[in-house]
């Protein structure tokens, strides 16, 4: 399979969202789903949303992906680039990270059985996904949170 760059060698946008929650005893949690075809762990993520801001479009795609509702945070907590699998390419993408305060996990959604979600620890989220500017992203989110 070959790589190759989006239009002129920019890379193509995408928007994410990194949901968290904080348990009773104070420590931070961060839910990551499994991507439909390689089943590595990864945030919900997707393409820009026409009628949508980012953050709108970002909280779209954890509510389909991993059935959990929030407070969004409007400001970007980050950002990272990853090679997106297409059937006989990969395209570059770049990816605009939005926490997404979760305040409730829903019993049904619509990926429901095409991912697996779970919640993780901060350090254990960071360590599971492949993407080291993830990786990095989630740590740096999650330290500016607990401080």
């Amino acid at each position: 399979m070959k790589k190759t760059k989006a239009s002129a060698g920019v890379p193509r946008a995408q928007i994410a969202a990194m949901p968290v929650r904080r348990l009773p005893n104070g420590r931070l949690e961060v839910m990551l789903v499994t991507s439909r075809t390689t089943r590595r762990w990864i945030v919900p993520k997707g393409w820009p949303i026409k009628g949508l801001t980012a953050p709108e479009a970002a909280a779209r795609e954890a509510y389909e992906e991993a059935g959990v509702v929030g407070r969004i945070v409007k400001e970007p907590a980050g950002r990272y680039t990853y090679w997106k699998r297409k059937s006989d390419h990969f395209v570059l993408c770049e990816v605009t990270l939005f926490l997404l305060e979760v305040e409730r996990q829903l019993p049904v959604w619509a990926e429901q059985g095409q991912r697996e979600s779970r919640w993780f620890s901060p350090e254990d989220a960071a360590d599971l996904v492949d993407e080291p500017e993830l990786a990095t992203a989630i740590r740096q989110a999650t330290m500016a949170l607990a401080a």
